[in-house]
């Protein structure tokens, strides 16, 4: 990734180019966003910084302004989903849910105020640890959720009296532009600013010797790039890289009672959710009959365009993430594996994957050890409970991971042994707003989520004095 200033004077100021987005579910062009230039982008950091002290002087307005912001995001929730749905794929029902969700968010961090603390340690002077904003703050987002991870980055950002510079992918800029504008509306001049444009404009954000953290969103490869950048001027960084998630079903398990959750655990979004269930192990007596349950779902769930009221399953969002989704499962099949639902790209327009169970796959096989991020579901055997913790525990990711089973003392222990940020225990991938959101391993770094969120915008700043006489 190459410093900001080695690639600054290259572009010569003039006006700002566009690029075409697309509709998942049609395949074809119906928007544009700008493609910001260096020195937009430089301009726009510099306006960061000088809106930071007003921004970080009044806890009170602070509050005010997030309320505000969140009253303005539920009045604009009817266009903002419309046009989420359009240029992301997901069902209208989804994109309505992530606004509120957004909503929600800010409502939570507007209310949450980071707490002094007194040191007591036996000598005559007073310490108290205090809390300061760190600056102009990068975000940079992914297109799978783009207006409510946004807000998981400048809720407790903007909460904590920081500015924020946020960009949203490529594929999905239109939604996150239209958001800024409703929240620039409410927030005071500069406070918030959304930037688009295609690469490297998320190279020169992350290294950009004004911004003091950056936060990050998507591939395990991209996030390294992200920290590598960021080292240059020694910001921090909150990298949240995705995940492999497995789900332990145990022996106990009632299948038929589960299936309905565990399908929509793997498949919710078009299975494009970091912590979507992406593997599942069975127990070999159970192993068919939870396939059977899983592929009967998969081939009776409604795919089509989002705006179809219809519709449970949206598109692929991108031509080259339904290359990748087809390219894992024809691997898998090439290796032995079995279709006991999908398994191939569906006829027509757009970018839709038939949803797919996977049945025989080689645990060797990409689709198991790698994220696949789309519509498919490898189920796999085991035969010991060793044997299947050894396995979800197998790979380089450690986001999170779920136990399924009738006894819950017993699955409760299992959920203990995953290494993960956060297991569950007969459901997966729910999470409310005050808790942690974190990985282990190459699934990232830093925390997300409740008073973790917001104490990781701030720096601790400490006070000693003598004690009065």
């Amino acid at each position: 990734m190459p410093a900001f200033d080695a690639v600054a004077g290259a572009h010569t100021p003039g006006r700002t180019a566009g690029f075409a987005v697309v509709d998942p579910a049609t395949g074809e062009t119906f928007g544009e966003a700008p493609d910001m230039r260096p020195d937009e982008l430089d301009a726009v950091i510099g306006r960061a910084h000088r809106a930071w002290p007003g921004w970080r002087a009044d806890p009170a307005v602070r509050t005010h302004a997030l309320l505000g912001a969140a009253d303005a995001v539920e009045a604009a929730g009817d266009n903002l989903a419309r046009l989420l749905t359009r240029e992301q794929g997901k069902p209208l029902s989804e994109s309505y849910a992530e606004t509120a969700r957004t909503a929600a968010r800010l409502r939570y961090f507007a209310e949450l105020a980071p707490r002094t603390r007194r040191i007591s340690d036996g000598r005559p002077v007073r310490s108290e640890i205090r809390w300061r904003s760190l600056g102009p703050v990068a975000a940079i987002v992914p297109w799978n959720f783009p207006l409510q991870l946004a807000a998981a980055k400048f809720a407790p950002a903007l909460a904590a009296g920081n500015t924020m510079v946020l960009k949203p992918s490529p594929f999905t800029p239109l939604a996150t532009r239209l958001l800024g504008s409703v929240l620039a509306a409410v927030l005071p001049e500069d406070v918030l600013t959304v930037v688009t444009g295609r690469e490297p404009l998320g190279a020169r954000l992350a290294s950009h010797p004004g911004i003091r953290h950056v936060t990050f969103t998507g591939s395990v490869p991209t996030g390294r790039a992200v920290a590598e950048g960021a080292a240059a001027s020694l910001a921090r960084v909150t990298l949240e890289l995705g995940g492999n998630d497995a789900a332990v079903l145990l022996d106990d398990v009632d299948v038929e009672g589960i299936a309905d959750r565990l399908f929509w655990a793997a498949f919710r979004n078009c299975g494009q959710v970091c912590m979507a269930v992406k593997r599942v192990y069975a127990p070999a007596r159970l192993h068919a009959d939870v396939v059977e349950a899983l592929a009967r779902r998969a081939k009776s769930v409604a795919v089509g365009s989002g705006l179809d009221p219809d519709t449970r399953l949206g598109p692929v969002n991108n031509a080259p993430q339904l290359a990748r989704v087809e390219e894992v499962t024809e691997r898998a099949l090439a290796d032995g594996a079995r279709a006991a639902a999908g398994g191939h790209r569906l006829d027509g327009p757009g970018y839709f994957f038939a949803p797919t169970i996977l049945t025989d796959v080689p645990p060797s096989s990409a689709v198991v050890t790698q994220e696949q991020f789309g519509p498919v579901l490898p189920v796999l055997p085991y035969g010991s409970l060793e044997e299947a913790v050894d396995a979800a525990n197998g790979t380089g990711f450690g986001l999170g991971g779920s136990v399924w089973g009738t006894d819950l003392d017993r699955a409760e222990a299992v959920a203990d042994r995953l290494e993960c940020g956060t297991a569950w225990i007969n459901h997966h991938a729910e999470l409310s707003l005050a808790q942690p959101f974190a990985g282990i391993k190459d699934s990232g770094v830093g925390v997300a989520g409740g008073p973790w969120g917001l104490y990781g915008n701030l720096r601790p700043f400490v006070v000693h004095r003598p004690e009065d006489a």
